[in-house]
C-alpha cells in the first residue's frame, strides 16, 4: 500500500476481568503490527446485560500503561461531560508520564444519556456539548502548554492554574476526536490531530471526509495534516476473519490512515491478537513484492 496505515485494537471493558484485559493488551504490546490500543469511556456496559461490570477507564488505562512498553494508548474515546477538562488534562499528563510518552489523548462530546441520568450528570443538549468540547480542547491545550494558564470561557475558567510537568510528548499527545455532525466536524478541523469517524456506512464515511476537508480548508489547515481514523466491530462468525480483512481494505482505500478493529465479540478466544495480526493485519500491511512472493 502507498499509504501506511495504522492498526489498533479496541477493548471496551466491558464483561471482561481485568487480568483477561491485561493479557490481551500485553499479547498486542508484542505484535510490533499493532500500532495502539483502545479503551472506551463508559462508566457502564453499553452491550447486554447492561447491569455487568465494566471499569472506570482513566485509572485502567494508568495501570495498563504502566504493564505495557511499545503500544500506544488512549479512548476512543472519552466524554468531555464526564470530567472538568482541567482535571482531564492532568490526567491525561500523568498517563502520557506512566506510559513513557505513549497518549494518544481521544476525546469527544458524549452522547449517553442514560450513563449521564444514572450518574446525576448534566446532560446538555448536542449545540452546548459541542461548544463545551470546544472550550475544552482550548483549556487542555493551554494546560499542556503554559506554566501557570487563565481562561475566561462560557463552561470553564482557569485563574493561573499551576500546571506542572508538561506531557512527555511535544507540544502534546495527539488530539484524537470523534465526530459526526458538521458542528462536530468544525471541531477537529480546529482542534484534532486525528478524526475519528462515527460513520455507519463507507458512503457516510466519505461524505463526512469530503465535509471535513472542506473546514480545514476554510480556516487554512491543509487537509492532509489531519489522520482520519475507522473502527468496526468484528464478527466472531467470522472465522478467518476474511469478511473483517475486506472490509478493512475498503475503509483504506477510502482514506483512514488508522484502522481499529473491535475485539469486544471475542474476549473469550484463545490467541486472539496473533490471530488478528495472521489474519488481517499482515496481508493488509504486505507490499505486492511480498504477496507475489
Amino acid at each position: 500500500m502507498s499509504t501506511q496505515v495504522h492498526f489498533g485494537i479496541h477493548t471496551p471493558q466491558q464483561h471482561i476481568s481485568y487480568q483477561r484485559l491485561l493479557e490481551i493488551w500485553l499479547e498486542a504490546d508484542r505484535e510490533p503490527l499493532i500500532d495502539h490500543m483502545w479503551l472506551f469511556d463508559h462508566f457502564m456496559p453499553l452491550r447486554e446485560p447492561t447491569d455487568g461490570p465494566c471499569f472506570e477507564s482513566w485509572t485502567l488505562l494508568a495501570a495498563l500503561a504502566a504493564r505495557t512498553e511499545r503500544v500506544r494508548l488512549g479512548h476512543l474515546v472519552t466524554g468531555v461531560t464526564y470530567r472538568h477538562p482541567a482535571i482531564l488534562a492532568r490526567q491525561a499528563v500523568t498517563v502520557d508520564h506512566i506510559s513513557g510518552g505513549r497518549l494518544n489523548f481521544g476525546i469527544g462530546a458524549a452522547s449517553h444519556e442514560q450513563e449521564h441520568q444514572g450518574y446525576g450528570l448534566t446532560f446538555p443538549g448536542a449545540a452546548e456539548r459541542v461548544k463545551r468540547l470546544d472550550e475544552a480542547c482550548q483549556v487542555i491545550r493551554q494546560l499542556w502548554t503554559e506554566s501557570t494558564p487563565s481562561f475566561d470561557g462560557h463552561y470553564y475558567q482557569l485563574h493561573q492554574a499551576h500546571s506542572e510537568p508538561k506531557p512527555l510528548q511535544k507540544p502534546y499527545p495527539p488530539i484524537i476526536i470523534a465526530a459526526a455532525g458538521d458542528q462536530m466536524l468544525r471541531v477537529v478541523a480546529k482542534h484534532a490531530n486525528v478524526w475519528s469517524a462515527m460513520s455507519p456506512t463507507l458512503e457516510d464515511f466519505r461524505e463526512k471526509n469530503a465535509r471535513l476537508t472542506q473546514h480545514c480548508e476554510a480556516i487554512g489547515r491543509d487537509p492532509s495534516t489531519l489522520e482520519r481514523l475507522a473502527a468496526f466491530r468484528l464478527n466472531p462468525a467470522d472465522a478467518d476473519f476474511r469478511q473483517a480483512r475486506e472490509t478493512a481494505q475498503i475503509w483504506i482505500e477510502a482514506g483512514a490512515t488508522h484502522l481499529v478493529l473491535s475485539i469486544v465479540e471475542l474476549y473469550q478466544q484463545e490467541e486472539v491478537i496473533p490471530r488478528l495480526v495472521d489474519k488481517i493485519i499482515k496481508p493488509l500491511t504486505q507490499s505486492d513484492e511480498q504477496k507475489s512472493a
